[in-house]
């Protein structure tokens, strides 16, 4: 049997519409038939929770064998998955076209998708995975919002632990008090002079970035219009990455279509589509392509997606950038798994060697936040344990600077950096393009 392929990974489309993806049966055979390999193979055994979790459950069991797992057993594993993809991506010598069919991340979705169907998603699965609902709320209670999820705040943050189950460790994002997607008069003028002048970008803001931290929105919004790009700011809704983390797929789909059908006609127009955050860059990408195979606007909006990092970079070989002062210093940059998964490179890094005597190291290692994920306590005393090695390589050359692509990555890698005793810890890890627009004055 051989091992890897010469051709390209590929996923398949998720037949989430057929009721045979239903079959707990049918499932069940997969997921030991999978397990089965992964034991066989053992090269994601320090990716994540789910792979330590798999082996030491077969390497405890009666015969040493997948068939001794029970029911709960292949749940604890599925329950650890934060959907990186860095197994697929990254390590799996099995991924498909290989005749063993292997899509360790799939698998897990497909069975949530189960659970999901059965009724068996967690309250506080459901509500945080309402973002444009909650970012809403947020922002007209941003005050109150704000202090109550601090997390010296030992009033509500033991309780939201005890009634919803959110770590009163883990760090909670801010909210904004005015979305950004409302601040179109910020927006700045293109540049007339710019190298990218005539060119024309809608920046997506994502939940995150139209309702918590606006800080990477407003530096794009002035390294774009430096370089002669006009700018224009949507949100029509949530991509329901969220949602796909709970196995929601029929919510995926149906937010696909209506916001392919919202920004299809704008590219039309000529715009580029680039979503402000990572994880919403892959599902217009690729993920919503793999569930709405057929959805020609979907097509059409993925092949006009870039990553914001790939947008910088493809600008540059396009038209060039408006010269960039030198800026001597050590750059850390977290190469997102969200980022890794579009497979397009490390777009960050390329973008960051653009400026003059700036040196760019990469990590390629997870966060371990995983979304919603992390915050759970059942699971963040293991995104903590996951992205210690992480933040050891981001410091390990006392950078000036710290970057992630992923805007949860970031303050999470912060925080393990906090609870290791780094004295060193960066007052923010923030997106690469902070640091251009440092870099260019702005």
């Amino acid at each position: 049997m051989k091992e890897g392929s010469l051709d390209a990974p590929m996923r398949h489309p998720i037949a989430w519409q057929d009721e045979a993806y239903y079959d707990e049966e049918a499932l069940d055979a997969e997921l030991r038939r999978v397990f089965d390999i992964c034991h066989g193979c053992r090269r994601c055994f320090n990716l994540c929770g789910s792979f330590p979790k798999l082996f030491d459950l077969i390497d405890e069991s009666p015969n040493e064998e997948v068939e001794d797992l029970t029911v709960s057993d292949l749940k604890a594993v599925v329950d650890d998955c934060t959907l990186c993809d860095m197994c697929f991506m990254v390590k799996c010598p099995y991924v498909p076209p290989h005749e063993f069919d292997l899509d360790f991340p799939h698998l897990m979705l497909r069975y949530r998708a189960v659970e999901h169907r059965k009724g068996q998603t967690r309250f506080a699965d459901k509500q945080l995975a309402k973002t444009d609902r909650n970012g809403k709320i947020g922002a007209v209670l941003s005050g109150a919002a704000n202090w109550a999820t601090k997390v010296d705040n030992g009033l509500t943050r033991p309780l939201m632990e005890s009634t919803v189950g959110v770590d009163r460790r883990a760090h909670l994002p801010e909210f904004s008090e005015t979305p950004l997607s409302h601040q179109s008069p910020r927006i700045p003028a293109p540049n007339p002079d710019g190298p990218a002048f005539g060119k024309r970008v809608i920046l997506y803001a994502t939940c995150y970035g139209n309702f918590n931290d606006q800080t990477m929105g407003e530096a794009t919004m002035k390294v774009l219009a430096h370089n002669g790009v006009e700018v224009r700011i949507e949100h029509p809704e949530c991509c329901a990455m969220p949602k796909l983390e709970n196995g929601d797929l029929p919510s995926v789909a149906s937010a696909a279509t209506r916001i392919a059908a919202f920004f299809v006609p704008l590219v039309e127009e000529g715009y580029g589509i680039v979503p402000l955050t990572t994880s919403c860059a892959l599902m217009l990408k690729f993920e919503w392509p793999l569930i709405e195979p057929e959805n020609v606007d979907v097509k059409k909006l993925s092949a006009a997606t870039y990553d914001l990092s790939e947008y910088i970079v493809g600008l540059s070989k396009e038209r060039g950038l408006t010269p960039i002062d030198a800026m001597d210093a050590n750059i850390g940059v977290h190469f997102a798994c969200h980022a890794r998964a579009q497979n397009m490179g490390p777009k960050a890094m390329e973008m960051l060697k653009l400026i003059p005597e700036a040196k760019p190291m990469l990590t390629e290692r997870c966060s371990g936040h995983g979304g919603k994920w992390g915050i759970f306590k059942d699971n963040f005393d293991t995104a903590v344990k996951v992205g210690r090695p992480a933040a050891r390589a981001l410091m390990k050359n006392k950078p000036d600077y710290v970057v992630s692509e992923c805007p949860l990555a970031g303050p999470h890698l912060q925080q393990v950096m906090e609870l290791g005793g780094n004295a060193d810890t960066p007052e923010r890890i923030g997106h690469p393009i902070e640091v251009m627009a440092k870099a260019y004055g702005l």
